[in-house]
């Protein structure tokens, strides 16, 4: 069986080469392994949000930022994904959301 971080490389090229669903298979079995693996939340994230599945998107990069929630870049990277999510949506509640998550960001950013 393949390594997490094996898979997640296998998934990462996948992506670059635009084989979304590919990649998503591919974190998906990574997340079986280690659900706890913050790269393939924030992974899963981007690639939802590519393919237009804004719902899971930002399950992932929620899930993201409760894993790992006094990294900056998590909750940057979750502000993107609901700023996608408003322009795939036009779902107001989505700017709020971005806008948070990016003064949680900020926030972070001021205690290191």
């Amino acid at each position: 069986m393949a390594s997490v971080e094996e898979l997640y490389s296998e998934a990462e090229q996948l992506k670059s080469e635009g084989d979304y669903e590919a990649c998503i298979s591919k974190l998906d079995a990574l997340i079986e392994q280690d659900s706890d693996y913050v790269l393939a939340h924030l992974a899963l994230a981007v690639v939802h949000g590519k393919l237009g599945q804004h719902e899971q998107a930002v399950r992932h990069g929620q899930r993201a930022c409760e894993l790992d929630s006094q990294d900056p870049f998590t909750f940057t990277a979750l502000s993107v994904t609901f700023q996608r999510a408003f322009v795939g949506t036009q779902n107001q509640e989505f700017i709020q959301l971005a806008e948070d998550a990016m003064a949680r960001a900020h926030s972070l950013q001021g205690q290191h």
